[in-house]
């Protein structure tokens, strides 16, 4: 049997036109049943997920592992993610994304499975958290392009704002709070067991909520006949190559996206390390705080970023985007400077809970701005590449944060990530022309049609 496939511009479903405006802007996309399926199934496996990553860290305890047994399998997930980065776009634009959002589901809730079954029968070992680690990171490798690619298919472009804010606020609360917040209590409660049980079984019913969500086909070019049938097995690896390629050439050809690019990879470079690694330091040694604390300020990173993507999914999409968005990455790093000089705990957690607002607000307008500007056929590969400059330069920034630090201290190193990123945002904007860019391509709630790159 074959599934139908749905039209790749929908229409929204359910209330008139006149009701649908009078629907908060944050929750227009739920007007429409495909969204409020891939919603659900979105909440359930970012649950699981937020569960998975405490319950396997206190699996590796349960076995006597420490730091060294964790740094192993937390370096599995990440290789199994960085490797296979390029290709998931291509797969991404040539492959329904539905089906690789499937796969990518039933390949985490095997792991999850496996690892809950072994510990229930006390036959865990640490090769084995490792290989799990690295086929589910190398699965949600393929997550991010995919779903990327697949929205502008489900939901009208002008609620695209509304989606990505949406996705904004689950990932803090559900995947960074609420997950992690039931696993603790499971773990404490009962054992890691219990908790690897829980996610294994949110993961099951997430992926049954996905596969209810209709078939689209993928977005071509037709115009050009880009974006064509895949090649026949000999020349698969030679057009994988191709469409890798044609990626790049397209974000080194399209000044924006270059420009924020390497903006982003100068800000994650000089943020995330101080963010990650130095902040749990500043608060021992320096404030006498200890792990609530830290879990205080995490906490409230992971807050100003949901209510910072709330609040940008209700408004519409501002004029200049570009420049907004920018400056919005770049001066929201400014808290670092008090950070640094900070003498109490609380003004660390007000000063996370800012950074995080100006981190995820601009994420939403960037995502919409990828989903109306990228051509559908090179969506998936550009969101790929936009994964890939991210997810690469998070372990070099946590590797150099701490020697930096030892070499020019702590107040020095928080105040490059406060300043740099300002600066690099200026310079983006100047060098790439971005507010001629946003003049010249307007992205307006009531523009209608396809989005023009």
């Amino acid at each position: 049997m074959t599934e139908q496939i749905a039209p790749p511009t929908p229409a929204p479903d359910g209330p008139t036109p006149l009701a649908a405006r009078r629907v908060p802007r944050a929750f227009t996309p739920f007007r429409h049943a495909s969204y409020r399926r891939l919603g659900t199934a979105l909440v359930l496996q970012t649950f699981a997920s937020g569960v998975w990553v405490i319950a396997l860290v206190w699996e590796v305890i349960r076995i006597g592992g420490g730091a060294g047994e964790l740094s192993v399998v937390s370096t599995a997930g990440a290789i199994g993610v960085l490797l296979p980065a390029l290709l998931a776009g291509v797969v991404a634009d040539r492959v329904p994304q539905k089906l690789i959002l499937i796969v990518v589901a039933a390949v985490e809730l095997a792991g999850m499975t496996l690892v809950a079954l072994l510990s229930w029968a006390d036959m865990t070992q640490l090769w084995h958290l490792a290989a799990v680690s690295f086929a589910t990171g190398a699965a949600m490798a393929f997550y991010y392009p995919a779903y990327s690619a697949w929205l502008p298919a489900l939901v009208p472009e002008q609620d695209l704002m509304a989606v990505n804010g949406f996705e904004g606020m689950v990932r803090p609360t559900i995947g960074q709070a609420l997950g992690p917040g039931v696993a603790g209590f499971v773990v404490g409660a009962a054992s890691s067991s219990a908790a690897l049980g829980i996610a294994a079984a949110f993961s099951l019913i997430g992926l049954m909520a996905l596969t209810t969500v209709p078939l689209t086909a993928v977005r071509r070019d037709l115009s050009t006949g880009e974006g064509g049938e895949p090649a026949g097995p000999g020349s698969a690896i030679a057009t994988a190559f191709a469409d890798i390629r044609e990626g790049w050439v397209y974000m080194m050809r399209t000044p924006w996206l270059l420009a924020t690019l390497l903006f982003a990879s100068v800000m994650i470079l000089v943020l995330m390390g101080p963010l990650e690694v130095l902040i749990p330091f500043l608060l021992k040694d320096k404030l006498g705080g200890g792990p609530g604390d830290h879990a205080i300020v995490m906490a409230c990173f992971g807050i100003g970023g949901a209510l910072g993507s709330m609040a940008m999914a209700s408004i519409r999409m501002p004029r200049r985007y570009l420049s907004w968005m920018n400056l919005m990455w770049g001066l929201g790093c400014l808290p670092f400077l008090l950070i640094g000089v900070a003498q109490e705990v609380w003004v660390v957690a007000a000063s996370a809970f800012v950074i995080g607002a100006f981190f995820s607000a601009p994420m939403v307008i960037w995502g919409t701005l990828l989903q109306r500007r990228v051509p559908p056929h090179l969506l998936g590969r550009v969101a790929s590449l936009d994964f890939f400059v991210s997810v690469s330069l998070m372990p070099v920034s946590m590797a150099i944060a701490g020697p930096v630090a030892e070499l020019i201290g702590l107040e020095a190193t928080f105040a490059i990530a406060a300043i740099v990123p300002g600066v690099a945002a200026a310079v983006a904007i100047v060098w790439a022309k971005l507010p001629a860019d946003e003049v010249a391509h307007p992205l307006r709630d009531e523009d209608p049609g396809p989005a023009a790159a």
